[in-house]
């Protein structure tokens, strides 16, 4: 008789609590790759219309905390996992939680499953609602907490998104997360501005798009540079364009917002701390001293 494969193995039951478009997303997700799916929301509207599709449907938090051991929390906040989790029985449970918060957040709520004997891992989503179950589109999602959880679910977890797993500490996924996302209004910052100086201007924005684009990914091969730089503690290895440079061209980008009647406030708080790490003598150096002026 032939060995059952992974494919032929049965897979884990889920629950699911929270069916708010990302929740949504992962419900249909885990659906389609087969998995039992207990859901339950606050709003049972949303809950009810994924019955068709197969999921079981709880009338509250706690029967469909009791339904299967992996439980995946994707509610607004932090403040909603305590209300929706506060008569529910966790222990032997394996929860996720996918409720975007702080690292401090984070470890917390680890502490807290802890104690009513959970085994945690804590989530990051790095994707929107219509990258979930389309492998295609990379979506992905960080995780954190319980290694043997993680290893356990592996297959589970990673039927909606990538899963990757970034420490036992539980408050890393949150940490690379913000860390992302922060990067992320940096740059839409940034492309903002850059929109808001051709805006009564006749260049297009379709026109300029493509040229934004293929700057910023051409750009972008900095951030390996600043990595190794932080690691070695040399930020005048490999510098093409010194800090002395780049602050003496300041003026123009700051000239033409004005000639363009176009606010700076997004470009001057960091143009400033180039100049701060300019004044304290890094002149010779890249970009990557302003990371040091950041912390506090």
């Amino acid at each position: 008789m032939a060995q059952n494969t992974v494919e032929d193995s049965p897979k884990t039951p889920v629950t699911l609590l929270g069916l708010g478009a990302m929740g949504t997303a992962l419900a249909r997700a885990w659906l389609a790759a087969g998995h039992p799916l207990t859901v339950w929301n606050r709003t049972a509207a949303r809950a009810g219309a994924l019955a068709p599709a197969g999921a079981a449907v709880a009338a509250t938090p706690a029967e469909a905390v009791a339904a299967s051991r992996l439980v995946v929390v994707c509610l607004l906040d932090d403040a909603s996992v305590d209300e929706a989790l506060a008569g529910a029985d966790l222990a032997d449970k394996d929860l996720v939680n996918l409720v975007t918060s702080t690292p401090g957040e984070a470890r917390a709520r680890a502490a807290w499953a802890e104690r009513r004997g959970a085994r945690y891992l804590d989530g990051g989503i790095m994707a929107v609602p219509p990258m979930i179950g389309v492998p295609a589109a990379g979506p992905y999602v960080f995780y954190s907490g319980s290694a043997a959880l993680f290893e356990e679910h592996r297959a589970a977890l990673g039927a909606p998104a990538g899963a990757r797993y970034v420490g036992a500490d539980a408050g890393f996924a949150a940490l690379h997360d913000v860390a992302l996302l922060s990067a992320m209004y940096g740059m839409f910052a940034g492309v903002a501005h850059a929109f808001a100086l051709i805006r009564e201007e006749p260049v297009a924005p379709g026109e300029l798009a493509p040229l934004l684009g293929s700057w910023i990914t051409a750009m972008s091969g900095s951030i390996a540079s600043t990595a190794e730089q932080l690691e070695s503690g040399d930020y005048t290895g490999g510098v093409v364009s010194t800090l002395a440079m780049q602050v003496a061209g300041q003026g123009t980008l700051l000239r033409t917002a004005e000639e363009q009647g176009v606010s700076a406030e997004l470009l001057a708080p960091y143009l400033r701390l180039m100049e701060r790490r300019l004044e304290a003598g890094g002149g010779e150096e890249d970009l990557t001293g302003v990371v040091d002026l950041l912390r506090r």
